[in-house]
């Protein structure tokens, strides 16, 4: 176990339940493979709040056989998890050094580094990356008090991979809604003359092109704006992370080098 003072600052701490239902659906339709019980597999949950609501949810989504621990620098936050424990869930102090006892597979960190600067967020990505597991991914990201928005980046030992958009179709009026979720080291960069602020507004030009298929539900709109923008940017098509499987479900991924 990691030893020392946490590394970090606390955060507001605000959480609630299934607010993290979105990332971790995708988590596990994505990046499955890793969490086989015979692999002895370690699930981080880093920065979990006020309430480790979202820690359990994830721990009682995964199944049997993965161990999950949740970190948290506030201390009276990890006294008021201590409680919820039972085998393969456990809470512990620590920040972004992750005192956990051998590597992770998985590393979830939501809403976290939206109050540091773009650098740090970059050197925290590092510094997570390297603790990974052979093979290991980190899920980073935002989302909305409800968590009927969010964003979220996919990384591994090499660095940032994937960018996916996540809404309920009603959380939205235009796709760039959601950039009030984008990750730290793009949300400053959603501008003019930026990848990420032309994608956006690709997406709503689509989202406006794709309206006469909205008599037949939000859905049917976001499939068809989303099959358009496909035709100019790189939207993951083929499953694990894209098809119509996934856009059903509100999900849009892109490779980073597109917009990072």
């Amino acid at each position: 176990m990691g030893r020392g003072r946490p590394v970090g600052t606390i955060t507001r701490g605000t959480t609630g339940v299934n607010r993290l239902r979105r990332a971790d659906r995708w988590l596990l339709a994505v990046h499955g493979r890793l969490l086989r019980p015979a692999d002895d597999p370690l699930v981080v949950d880093l920065g979990y709040g006020a309430s480790p609501v979202t820690t359990v949810e994830l721990f009682t989504r995964l199944g049997g056989g993965v161990e999950v621990v949740g970190v948290e620098i506030d201390p009276v936050r990890v006294a008021a998890a201590k409680p919820h424990e039972r085998p393969g869930l456990s809470f512990v102090l620590g920040g972004f050094e992750l005192p956990v006892p051998r590597p992770p597979a998985v590393v979830r960190a939501f809403n976290v580094l939206r109050q540091y600067g773009e650098a740090e967020a970059w050197h925290y990505w590092d510094v997570l990356r390297a603790k990974l597991a052979p093979g290991g991914v980190i899920v980073e990201g935002t989302c909305s008090e409800t968590g009927h928005r969010a964003v979220w980046v996919g990384l591994d030992a090499t660095g940032p991979r994937t960018l996916t958009f996540s809404a309920r179709f009603d959380a939205f009026d235009t796709p760039s809604d959601l950039a009030d979720r984008l990750p730290k080291t793009l949300i400053h960069r959603n501008v003019p003359g930026e990848r990420i602020h032309a994608f956006l507004t690709d997406f709503d030009r689509a989202w406006a092109a794709a309206a006469p298929y909205g008599v037949h539900g939000r859905r049917q709109r976001w499939l068809r704006a989303v099959d358009r923008l496909a035709d100019s940017w790189p939207v993951e098509r083929r499953p694990p992370l894209g098809g119509k499987a996934r856009w059903r479900l509100g999900e849009v991924t892109i490779p980073w080098e597109a917009v990072g």
